[in-house]
């Protein structure tokens, strides 16, 4: 039996909210909330938006770790049970009580509210085959073998007053009933114009400085810029990297700057003795030898690609997870930029003279994808790897990656989990019809598929971070994906305000503060 508790004394401490005196604050976004439904899509904007207004069992904090939150403690009773005694006295926005129940009707509303959605919540809930509430403030929760995972995902669902479980998300779009416990309730929204939202006195953990937030929608980056600057706005997200300096500088202004979650990589076919874009003088995929796929790890500047292309805004990476995030090794470190070590290992894998290579890479969907990409190819172009770059929209290219169509590409990964598997499973794992879906290159090894799995259904921490520290190691021997570097998130206020940054770019004004 393992009991994994946390002290209600510890959790205020970590979610304590800034005490200041009220005021408006508007923030100026980058991208749109699309549903109102804090349960219907999994996609970046919208979660960060929910959190606003909604609360988990638990939350993740600013570096994603699991933190109590409408649960205050919970217990490992067995392998597959799991018992949460629940914060009392907490409220919902329309005054009715939190209990049990609301997480029991929660948690069974999750698949019908993803019907539909291009990315549903319920692979969050789909190891749970039992959920029940022993009393107001106790709640059982049975799993279909063991999830040491379970909190990870239990912080990715909202919890809703239970008489919402069969409300569809068209009534929570068209503004109605969007009820949770959060610092903040709903007001009204525009979509791709704004939202707006007020304080909710009486929050659990303390009332909000603000008490009305209007969130702005700014998807050009300049117009983003431009509202900074003339001070229509409070604070911003995601600054465009060549206008960071010019925003460090404004003497009104300061940027706030952290590594996010999110790892930049390139993905290599693997997977077929012959591939459309890289071919050796024989005719064979080069790709497929560990000496090739090294080798080009060498070449690549990490350094340089972070301050001459991203200015600075990122961190350059050896792994899929950025130090401090659960199953990081600190071991495992960037390859070193050499250009001499990689035309060797080129010509011990057989290709003295390089080989001819098309590397495919979005245009849109990244900061700076399309620059970046054409610097790796000139950085594998200078070892002797004649190096094509072709860019396109994002739309298209990730349909034609995902159908094998290239064998190159680069992609971005979040860890949204907040710890290794996350990511490892999607980008990594042996491809099959229910693993490795994000596994463009066919990357496969058993040994590394038989750690991943054993770490999945492993419930003591130790013993998993060692398992998911040897999966990476594996992988990182192998090269299964290259690392390139972890974006960074970015952030600009006024001067007067305070903002710790968040690794998952969230944008939450309820840690915002007036210094």
């Amino acid at each position: 039996m393992k009991h994994l508790a946390f002290a209600a004394a510890l959790a205020a401490g970590a979610l304590a909210a800034p005490i200041a005196s009220a005021a408006d604050l508007t923030v100026g976004l980058a991208a749109a909330t699309t549903s109102m439904d804090p349960q219907f899509y999994v996609v970046g904007p919208n979660s960060a938006m929910a959190r606003s207004i909604f609360d988990g069992l638990v939350n993740q904090d600013a570096r994603q770790r699991v933190q109590p939150a409408l649960a205050l403690s919970w217990t490992a009773i067995d392998d597959t049970t799991w018992e949460f005694k629940l914060r009392p006295n907490v409220t919902f926005h329309d005054g009715s009580p939190f209990t049990a129940e609301d997480v029991v009707a929660s948690i069974r509303r999750v698949p019908l509210a993803g019907r539909n959605s291009p990315s549903s919540f319920a692979a969050y809930v789909k190891p749970i085959t039992e959920v029940t509430a022993i009393d107001k403030l106790t709640l059982r929760v049975r799993t279909d073998g063991p999830t040491p995972l379970l909190l990870n995902n239990l912080s990715r669902i909202a919890i809703l007053p239970a008489r919402l479980e069969k409300t569809p998300t068209d009534e929570l779009n068209a503004g109605r009933n969007v009820i949770g416990t959060g610092p903040f309730r709903f007001v009204a929204w525009s979509p791709d114009d704004r939202v707006s939202v007020q304080r909710f006195d009486g929050y659990w953990a303390g009332n909000a400085a603000w008490d009305k937030v209007t969130f702005r929608i700014f998807k050009n980056d300049s117009a983003r810029v431009a509202a900074m600057l003339a001070g229509d706005v409070d604070m911003i997200e995601n600054i465009p990297t060549a206008d960071t300096t010019r925003l460090s500088t404004t003497p009104s202004l300061r940027v706030v700057k952290i590594a996010g979650n999110r790892v930049m990589y390139l993905h290599m076919d693997q997977g077929r003795d012959t591939s459309p874009f890289a071919k050796g003088a024989d005719g064979r995929n080069p790709l497929r030898k560990a000496e090739v796929r090294r080798a080009l790890s060498l070449a690549i500047n990490r350094a340089a690609l972070v301050d001459r292309i991203m200015d600075g805004q990122g961190v350059p990476a050896g792994q899929l997870v950025p130090e401090g995030y659960f199953g990081f090794d600190p071991a495992i470190k960037p390859d070193p930029y050499d250009p001499a070590k990689a035309k060797q290992l080129l010509a011990g894998a057989g290709y003295p003279d390089g080989f001819a290579l098309t590397f495919h890479a979005s245009n849109d969907r990244y900061p700076n994808d399309a620059r970046i990409a054409q610097a790796i190819g000139q950085f594998f172009s200078r070892v002797g790897v004649r190096t094509e770059v072709a860019t396109m929209p994002g739309s298209v290219y990730f349909t034609r990656a995902s159908a094998q169509e290239f064998s190159l590409i680069m992609g971005g990964a979040a860890v949204e989990t907040g710890e290794a598997s996350g990511v490892l499973g999607p980008l990594l794992e042996t491809f099959s019809d229910k693993a490795g879906q994000g596994n463009r290159g066919r990357y496969s090894n058993p040994a590394f598929d038989a750690a991943l799995t054993e770490a999945r259904r492993t419930l003591d921490d130790a013993r998993r971070e060692a398992l998911l520290q040897q999966a990476t190691r594996i992988a990182m021997t192998d090269l299964g994906v290259i690392p390139l570097f972890y974006l960074a998130n970015t952030w600009a206020l006024r001067k007067d305000l305070s903002y710790e940054g968040r690794s998952d770019g969230y944008t939450l004004p309820y840690y915002v503060k007036r210094d």
